[in-house]
């Protein structure tokens, strides 16, 4: 062997070694074990106590293959993800929401989990559900969390003022809803704060309830966005009520939910639309002595029905691995686990064995108002569409939030929604 031919070997060694120390979960070690990195969006404490336990429980009853908990977060989770993959570093296990979903499985970046889901998973989560993570042929991911959009009010500003309240069986209609916030209204006081610093996912997903879709694909798979009647009541109801009623908050329009928060304490408002997790900030930052309760959002020409995007756990096209990961999907969605994990979010889960829990239908901080929902929830509108973050970002929210504000009216942000989403989508269907 020549001295040049060994110093081709050992580059080509250093390289191979380089390249598998890149890759997301790497080779299988010397001693057979294999190690994934998961990366988990929980934030809350509660829910990120129960995740690790659960990642715990997994290593101890599987030394063979180590899962690895790593920490994402869901502000940059996108731009994060997106760089990971194109970088060759994402982590094997994926934790995402169901909208985020569709450039990363149409670009290759997802495995295709069609055929190595287990029955037991499948089949206890709806079809709706796995609706929500489905695109062309393959599914790409498992929805296990998701939430509703709900009133939170000041239950004793309710008994005061002598308004009908709502139930999931007899909810108000968004005209009677229209009607409440103008009655809960004066001195001060607003019947509603809109917290829409983010408006597009809530304008959108509420609209079900008015029988809105927006989005309309053609034979060919081609979508389109159409404004129209049904599209129009949830938008139409939010700029009269900031606009012409004065029964909701204009301040709010820009700000997160938590940021109305202390309003409702204090009695500025009456009434939050927020995510049913929510109520865990309720509970720890109420003062003494307040009293809330939550309520179903109103009901249109599509009943309570109601856009959700999921939360998913979806495996990278990347991993090596992939039964492996697919088996801790299935320990982690358990049904007493997906319990725990709901709770530890304050969130619902997909599985119908783990929403029957009785942990999940106790009145006590509106439980089982939430489960009363969850036949109600479908695939957001934008689930499936090729394009949609850059249509929400540069076209939808800044429509929205002028047409609330009441700087534009109905026909320019239809003008909007319409002429200049087409445009953007357009480039994602060539």
């Amino acid at each position: 062997m020549t001295r040049m031919t060994r110093t081709r070997m050992l580059v080509g060694i250093l390289a191979s070694a380089l390249l598998l120390a890149g890759c997301s979960s790497g080779p299988t070690r010397d001693d057979g074990r294999v190690t994934l990195r998961f990366q988990s969006l929980a934030w809350q404490q509660e829910s990120v106590e129960a995740t690790k336990e659960l990642v715990d429980e997994w290593n101890a009853l599987h030394p063979d293959v180590r899962v690895e908990y790593v920490q994402g977060s869901w502000d940059s989770v996108h731009d994060q993800l997106l760089t990971s993959f194109e970088g060759g570093e994402a982590p094997d296990i994926v934790h995402d929401a169901s909208d985020d979903l569709a450039d990363f499985a149409y670009g290759g970046h997802l495995a295709d989990l069609t055929e190595l889901l287990p029955e037991r998973l499948t089949s206890h989560i709806p079809a709706l559900a796995w609706q929500s993570v489905t695109f062309g042929d393959g599914v790409y991911g498992v929805p296990f969390l998701q939430e509703p959009r709900v009133l939170i009010a000041d239950a004793a500003r309710l008994r005061e003022s002598g308004v009908r309240v709502p139930t999931p069986e007899h909810p108000w209609s968004w005209d009677e809803f229209r009607e409440v916030t103008k009655e809960l209204s004066g001195d001060g006081r607003y019947g509603v704060a809109w917290p829409l610093k983010e408006p597009v996912s809530a304008t959108l997903n509420l609209s079900l309830s008015a029988g809105g879709r927006l989005f309309h694909r053609d034979a060919g798979g081609k979508v389109t966005v159409r404004f129209e009647e049904g599209d129009e009541v949830v938008p139409r109801t939010i700029h009269e009520q900031v606009n012409i009623d004065r029964s909701a908050s204009p301040t709010t329009l820009g700000s997160g939910g938590s940021d109305t928060l202390p309003g409702l304490f204090a009695g500025t408002y009456a009434m939050v639309p927020l995510g049913f997790s929510y109520r865990q900030q309720i509970v720890q930052q109420a003062p003494e002595g307040f009293e809330w309760q939550v309520l179903p959002a109103p009901a249109g020409a599509g009943g309570l029905a109601q856009g959700v995007s999921p939360q998913t756990l979806s495996v990278a096209e990347d991993c090596p691995h992939k039964k492996e990961a697919v088996a801790f999907l299935d320990f982690l969605l358990q049904p007493r686990n997906m319990v725990r994990l709901a709770l530890g979010d304050w969130m619902l889960p997909t599985g119908r064995q783990a929403l029957a829990d009785p942990a999940l239908r106790t009145p006590e901080h509106g439980w089982a108002t939430g489960t009363a929902l969850a036949a109600r929830l479908r695939p957001a509108p934008a689930q499936s569409v090729r394009g949609y973050p850059e249509w929400k970002d540069k076209v939808a929210t800044p429509a929205l939030q002028e047409y609330y504000s009441g700087a534009i009216g109905l026909d320019e942000l239809r003008k909007r929604l319409e002429k200049d989403g087409n445009l953007v989508l357009a480039r994602y269907q060539r």
